[in-house]
Formats: structure tokens, sequence, C-alpha cells
């Protein structure tokens, strides 16, 4: 792929790197997400199908698509799709997952720090089955927004059990 159709373009993403959010989906699945660099992000999984799940240093396309919208979209080892776009000035979100059927067949199995497990995730994508793909596509609000910088290994540094009371529950 040539630099011209790469969708992460350093100079358009700069005012959304660094950025940490906290959202819920209508759903009531509740997630974290630090953008740590122009291809990098860190999550957290509070609620939902995966609850418990984090992630460290997963690569990740980054779009700016208005002033205030950013779009965020990667492929995970276990073979999960995900695209999320932030509408920081209206504080909504919308998120579409692709999950494959051996995740939802058996969730917890990616509940862990995906980093210490990455040769059993992959494993665990081969082994299927693959389809039917869930797709989850939900609306969400973002109810926590802050600025932490770049590349801060602070922002999500532990699993989603190890917080404070009342983490998830700040506002802002």
């Amino acid at each position: 792929m040539t630099a011209s159709f790469e969708s992460t373009h350093p100079a358009e993403i700069a005012p959304f790197v660094g950025k940490h959010i906290i959202y819920t989906y209508e759903n009531g699945w509740q997630y974290e997400i630090y953008i740590k660099n122009e291809r990098t992000l860190d999550y957290r999984v509070h609620g939902g199908l995966v609850g418990g799940r984090w992630v460290k240093d997963q690569p990740v396309h980054v779009a700016r698509l208005a002033d205030d919208i950013v779009k965020v979209s990667w492929t995970e080892p276990t073979g999960t799709c995900v695209s999320l776009a932030f509408n920081f000035a209206e504080r909504r979100s919308h998120g579409a997952t692709f999950f494959p059927r051996w995740i939802v067949e058996d969730p917890k199995k990616i509940t862990c720090f995906q980093n210490e497990h990455l040769e059993a995730m992959q494993g665990y994508r081969e082994a299927g089955p693959t389809y039917p793909i869930e797709v989850v596509d939900e609306f969400s609000r973002i109810t926590f927004v802050e600025d932490c910088g770049r590349d801060n290994e602070s922002v999500i540094a532990c699993a989603p059990e190890d917080l404070p009371e009342g983490y998830t529950a700040r506002r802002n």
C-alpha cells in the first residue's frame, strides 16, 4: 500500500492522539480506550460479552473524519475486527465489532490480558469456528474523556478488576 492510501495521517489525527475515553453502549457494555499514538491503542473491557479483557499496544488505523470525529479500526490476533467512530462534539460514538463464532461460544477464552496470551489467541483463532460471524453494531455515550499525552504507559496498566471502585463511573 502506498503512503497516499494510508488511513493514518499524523498531522490530521494529532488532536486525537493521547485521548483516553470511557464509553457505554446502549446494550450496557462498557469499554475504555486510549489512543496511545498514531499506530497503537490500549483498551479495557469493563462489561459485556468479553468483560475483563484488556490489551496494550494493539496496532490500529486512525482516521480523522471531521474536526471532532475520529475513527479507529483494527483486527485482533483473535480474528475479531473492530471499527469505532468517536464524535467528541456530541459525546457519542458508534462501534461495529465482528466476533468470530469461537468467541461467542466461549468468550471467557479471551477475558484476560491478551498480550500475555498471544500464541493461545492465535491458536484459538486457527481452530475456530469462525463463522457465522457475530456482528455487534451499537451506539454508545462517551461518559469520560481526558487528554493523557502520547505513549503514556500508566493510562491502561492493569486489569479492569484491579481498578479502584468508581473508576468507570467518572463523568465529565
